[in-house]
């Protein structure tokens, strides 16, 4: 049985419609990226699936339990989280508040939450002192994540995990996602760097127009030549 399963989901915004039935799976040890073209709903499809956008049809189901409606705040603490792509840490707060935010669900984090992020992302213990807002965009994104991880989710949804970043820090962003996965962490990202998610995905969907394009292996799809032509640029 899949980790999370998505069968069918239809929802956009208003009256306008952005996802048009598209069904995902993810298991427990997976690593899965949601790519295509700009517009295709990627990112709305992520928010439904967290239920920051109304699910208008299908069912989304996490560890075989129903939580098409759920609260976001309900599906934190039952071991499902969110990275937005954007505004994902408080700037004002130091590195370590930032982390204790993460896990505010908890009341008062355990001393292992901290050190588990801190293996992760030794430099965040290194500037735990330091104003969130003041640290490399590449920084930032490892305190996102690391804010996430505060709760031990199962499940890691990252929103364009790599968007921003300097070429030379896009990479450690992916082996650090590695890392995390191997640490018990399913892993679903939406990524604009196509080439690069299917490299470290086990599995992918091709996204276009609010519907399921291409469904694979990382592998395959990254050596598919009608996905290379039409998504990867050739």
């Amino acid at each position: 049985m899949a980790l999370l399963e998505a069968r069918d989901v239809v929802s956009g915004y208003g009256d306008v419609e952005i996802i048009h039935g598209v069904s995902i799976d993810v298991a427990s040890d997976e690593i899965v990226s949601i790519i295509g073209p700009n517009g295709a709903g990627k990112s709305t499809l992520m928010k439904t699936l967290f239920s920051l956008v109304d699910c208008w049809d299908g069912t989304v189901t996490f560890r075989g339990e129903d939580v098409t409606h759920d609260q976001t705040s309900d599906l934190s603490r039952n071991g499902m989280c969110y990275v937005p792509q954007t505004d994902n840490v408080f700037p004002t707060l130091s590195v370590e508040e930032n982390l204790r935010m993460g896990g505010y669900i908890l009341g008062d984090p355990p001393k292992e939450n901290y050190e588990r992020i801190y293996n992760h992302f030794p430099i965040l213990e290194e500037r735990k002192s330091q104003q969130a807002g003041s640290m490399s965009g590449g920084q930032q994104q490892m305190l996102a994540i690391g804010r996430a991880l505060m709760l031990d989710p199962e499940l890691l949804l990252l929103d364009e995990p790599s968007a921003g970043l300097a070429p030379d820090l896009v990479d450690d962003v992916f082996e650090k996602i590695i890392e995390i996965n191997e640490d018990d962490t399913a892993i679903l990202m939406v990524e604009q760097n196509a080439r690069k998610a299917l490299k470290f995905s086990d599995r992918g969907y091709v996204l276009e127009m609010g519907e399921n394009r291409f469904e694979d292996t990382g592998e395959v799809l990254l050596n598919d030549s009608k996905v290379g032509e039409l998504y990867l640029g050739g």
